[in-house]
């Protein structure tokens, strides 16, 4: 059995992966800002009041945790405000770049000591973070900020394969969330797949970008 901590876990992906995961016989650990939500019917512990812009909230889960060990940590906090070139709204994508992309760097360094070896690191990030695959332009802060977190998860990969944690960045899809609008697949069709991908990795794959359906993505 993994002790599993997922950031982000009161609904969506984040909701789905403390599923499968609990399903599947791992001691899952959850984290959510206030309302539990779901996440109150799976019998998983519950770490409320866990903003990942906020460094405060990292010795928040230090405490929870206590002594234990985490072999899986996915950080799932996301957030998207959609900014076009005719609506650069600077302080909405300084926002977005406090919780995707400092927001995975803050809580993977803070909760460094609780990764033993052989433990995985999954972040969350998307395809639209992609230089290579940017066909379309718009989303001016999400982009930025996934392809920020991108730089993110590969020097962190660097700097936790000597400690033996493996680190993947991970696409989930176009997924039926309220982030999206409900456009795409199910948030359980894409968690069966992030979790076949961290079932996956190892020290020899550290660092790539993931499709949830498998194939490795560009940068």
């Amino acid at each position: 059995m993994a002790t599993v901590l997922v950031i982000g876990g009161n609904r969506g992906i984040g909701l789905a992966l403390c599923k499968q995961l609990r399903d599947r016989g791992d001691d899952v650990i959850a984290t959510c800002r206030e309302d539990i939500g779901a996440l109150a019917t799976l019998g998983v512990q519950v770490i409320k009041r866990i903003d990942v812009s906020q460094p405060q909230s990292v010795e928040t889960i230090r405490q929870a945790l206590a002594n234990k060990t985490i072999d899986l940590l996915i950080h799932g906090s996301g957030i998207l405000t959609n900014e076009s070139f005719e609506d650069l709204d600077f302080d909405r994508i300084r926002a977005q770049f406090e919780v995707n992309t400092l927001g995975p760097l803050r809580m993977v360094h803070g909760l460094t000591h609780h990764l033993k070896e052989g433990a995985k690191v999954g972040i969350i990030s998307s395809r639209v973070g992609s230089l290579d695959d940017n066909g379309s332009g718009g989303m001016f802060g999400y982009r930025m900020s996934k392809s920020a977190v991108n730089m993110v998860g590969v020097n962190l990969s660097h700097e936790l394969k000597p400690k033996g944690v493996a680190l993947a960045l991970l696409h989930p899809g176009l997924v039926a969330t309220e982030m999206t609008g409900g456009q795409g697949i199910s948030p359980a069709k894409s968690a069966q797949g992030l979790i076949q991908r961290m079932d996956q990795l190892n020290l020899g794959n550290t660092g790539k970008f993931w499709h949830a359906e498998g194939y490795e993505l560009p940068w």
